[in-house]
């Protein structure tokens, strides 16, 4: 399979998972009364997150520029991804990509993002998250990874 076709393969995997954990557990929360506590550190919450990353930009209005943003930002990297890139720049493109069009299909079907990751620490919270959330910060970790890796440059041998 070619990093282009993986990539793609990636971005769809990542987005129909995203969606499966979010109407399964959307609705197994509903039962639970909105909580259920798997370990000291980690609940399963059901947030819905009408603005961006952390709940920041909440607004009615926000909602058609993001998923226009989410929709650019998406063919911009599958742009990149189509271009040819090494294998692990297009699993990471994909894992982007993936994240992005999930939490975009959220977004333009309900108006909000449906989070349901809750870590904490000695009282502190980290923002609620889901796997598409996951899966963009993977992502760009990677994204940022093959940047510092070193390779001939093109044409070289």
């Amino acid at each position: 399979m070619s990093p282009r076709a993986a990539g793609l393969a990636i971005a769809i995997l990542v987005a129909v998972a995203d969606q499966i954990t979010k109407w399964w557990l959307d609705g197994v929360l509903q039962g639970a009364g909105g909580r259920i506590v798997l370990a000291p550190f980690l609940n399963l919450v059901a947030v819905y997150n009408t603005g961006i990353s952390f709940g920041l930009l909440v607004a009615a209005e926000a909602r058609w520029t993001l998923v226009v943003f989410t929709v650019a930002v998406v063919g911009a990297l599958g742009v990149w991804l189509w271009r040819g890139v090494p294998a692990l720049l297009a699993a990471a493109l994909g894992l982007v990509m993936g994240g992005a069009l999930g939490n975009l299909i959220d977004r333009a079907a309900y108006g909000a993002v449906f989070d349901f990751l809750d870590l904490h620490v000695a009282g502190f919270h980290w923002p609620a998250f889901n796997l598409a959330d996951a899966a963009i910060t993977v992502g760009a970790g990677l994204v940022l990874l093959d940047a510092t890796l070193k390779r001939e440059p093109r044409g070289a041998k």
